[in-house]
């Protein structure tokens, strides 16, 4: 049976007609998703997730059966305050930031496990780190954090990749900042500071006077040695006028001094 133009058109028409009332129906049912840049999407069919996790672009779904949960697989920070006791009894204020991300092919468990990102990180996140704090913290007395604060740190950072990792979670970065005591524990710091001090300049001023001292016994010893009966007697011909000096005593004699006539010249006429 011979079809003409005129039936090809009206059929063309009737189907682009169809086409165009089918995409008017389905279009507000989203037939399709798109997956940003830094997102994955979790695929549940039926209320079920799926094992495939749709990456960044277009993507074809079964809108009535088909529902995508978008998840985000960007670095976050989730940061806490936390007050804990150290080994003295001394109590310490801190703060401590984590930044984290999904791994995208893990992203279908962790929201079938436990939900969105902020789910995670209120639910999993923010209970890790205070535990890891509170482990860490009380086996140092307040001292030994002050003086070896990035151990401390590193030693909460290994106790939270270690929770966390199980989960699909990696962690960028731990920061541990905002360290505080209270006034009393800072007033003793400073006392004990002051007083090493004082004991430091204490003995740097007994070492210089052992060196003084040692000095000063040397140079005596060096002046003894040099200081004969010889020399003395050199000396004192040296400075001697040739007249001996008149001494009144009790029995009118006259000091002398041994001289050897040798060394002594007579005075010039």
């Amino acid at each position: 049976m011979a079809v003409n133009y005129r039936q090809y058109q009206t059929l063309g028409f009737l189907s682009l007609g169809a086409a165009i009332g089918l995409l008017l129906i389905l279009f507000p049912l989203r037939p399709f998703v798109i997956i940003p840049a830094g997102e994955r999407g979790v695929v549940m069919k039926l209320g079920k997730v799926q094992n495939d996790v749709l990456g960044e672009g277009f993507h074809f779904i079964f809108p009535l059966s088909t529902r995508v949960k978008k998840m985000s697989v960007r670095i976050e920070e989730t940061a806490i305050e936390e007050t804990v006791g150290t080994k003295d009894l001394q109590t310490l204020n801190s703060k401590v930031s984590v930044t984290w991300h999904l791994l995208p092919d893990k992203v279908n468990k962790l929201y079938q496990e436990i939900g969105d990102n902020q789910q995670i990180a209120s639910i999993i996140l923010t209970p890790v780190i205070r535990e890891s704090v509170k482990a860490s913290t009380p086996t140092r007395t307040a001292e030994e954090i002050l003086k070896q604060r990035e151990n401390l740190k590193l030693e909460i950072e290994e106790k939270i990749k270690g929770k966390l990792d199980k989960y699909g979670i990696v962690v960028n970065e731990v920061a541990l900042t905002n360290l505080s005591f209270s006034d009393e524990f800072k007033a003793s710091i400073e006392r004990k500071q002051i007083a090493e001090q004082d004991r430091e300049t204490a003995k740097r001023e007994a070492e210089a006077e052992i060196i003084r001292a040692k000095g000063k016994a040397e140079a005596q010893k060096l002046l003894k040695q040099s200081l004969n009966a010889q020399i003395l007697q050199k000396q004192a011909i040296e400075k001697w006028d040739g007249r001996f000096p008149t001494v009144m005593g009790g029995n009118g004699s006259i000091p002398l001094i041994n001289i050897d006539p040798s060394q002594v010249t007579p005075p010039q006429k």
